[in-house]
């Protein structure tokens, strides 16, 4: 049993009839599920993962002061603590995780300011343009187990994807980033006899490759060390990942660099047909470099385009 069916099954068992004998007059205000920040909401989680923060809890999503007052929320707080403190043979920990607690009575507002930086989810150009995509995964991911008044499914809801145009100003950054560190500056490192900095450029464009793949396929990239479990589960991707990681754990010895150099190029012209299939580029060629500029050309809005290239990296 992972995380997210722990917590559900601990919601079933305890929560939901806790919140149903105690606090029926608020049940029609409130949502509850797991969300925010733990391999279990995105469903990774393992053996390995319950070495921390891992417990029989869910969240608690309540809306704002004016619905349900200070006073109740203590009381919510206070009942949710007396729930079993061990469920399934798993212990809740009485210890808060570093940040602050993951579980428990939260405000929605404060859940979605501590992730996306807005109370409502609401982002400005800028906000799109420099969120990190991990905290929008964090703000969307794991499931919710009811919510009554649905403005928790709604405003995940609004924050599911990058809106277009982001999307494609965050696109052609990365796109550059991939250009600059593989189609360029790898054999050149090695050519300044710098075989440190070459595996720099290799995991440079790892990097950037990664983050233009989840954007060209429209998934939030979650946390770095999630996002090679996280490709691999996305259509055709697993032979690409093997590539990337690949470029990881080779040395640039002997015939290597060559074939290295070959395996950027194999995934460059990859993601250059993805770009052709949803028609963000016009360029005719292998070079990312111009395909970058041809993705932040397409962008309508002219002060956006007109950003400088890498605003979103």
């Amino acid at each position: 049993m992972n995380g997210l069916e722990l917590s559900r099954a601990f919601f079933e068992a305890c929560g939901k009839p806790m919140l149903e004998a105690k606090f029926p007059e608020l049940l029609p205000l409130l949502a509850a599920g797991l969300a925010g920040s733990g391999s279990e909401c995105l469903g990774f989680d393992d053996d390995l993962s319950r070495d921390h923060d891992f417990e029989p809890g869910f969240c608690l999503f309540l809306p704002g002061e004016d619905l349900v007052d200070r006073r109740s929320a203590f009381l919510l707080e206070r009942a949710y603590d007396a729930l079993p403190r061990e469920f399934m043979g798993v212990s809740r920990p009485r210890v808060n995780p570093v940040g602050g607690p993951r579980r428990g009575v939260i405000r929605m507002a404060d859940f979605f300011r501590e992730k996306t930086g807005a109370g409502d989810g609401v982002l400005t150009v800028s906000q799109w343009l420099t969120i990190p995509a991990q905290s929008l995964a964090e703000a969307t991911g794991g499931d919710l187990f009811f919510d009554n008044p649905g403005e928790m499914t709604r405003i995940r809801e609004s924050l599911s994807r990058f809106p277009e145009e982001i999307r494609r100003k965050r696109l052609a950054g990365q796109l550059l980033l991939m250009a600059q560190s593989g189609q360029y500056n790898y054999l050149r490192c090695l050519g300044h006899g710098e075989p440190a900095a070459a595996q720099l450029a290799a995991v440079e464009f790892v990097r950037h490759a990664m983050s233009a793949l989840f954007l060209l396929l429209e998934v939030y990239e979650p946390y770095y060390k999630w996002s090679f479990r996280a490709l691999r589960q996305l259509p055709g991707m697993v032979p690409t990942a093997e590539l990337l990681e690949y470029l990881l754990t080779t040395n640039n010895q002997e015939d290597m660099p060559r074939e290295k150099a070959a395996v950027m190029e194999s995934i460059a012209a990859d993601v250059i047909a993805l770009l052709r299939d949803q028609g963000l580029t016009s360029a005719d060629c292998g070079d990312l470099e111009r395909h970058a500029y041809s993705v932040n050309d397409s962008i309508r809005d002219g002060d956006l385009r007109n950003l400088h290239i890498l605003a979103a990296t």
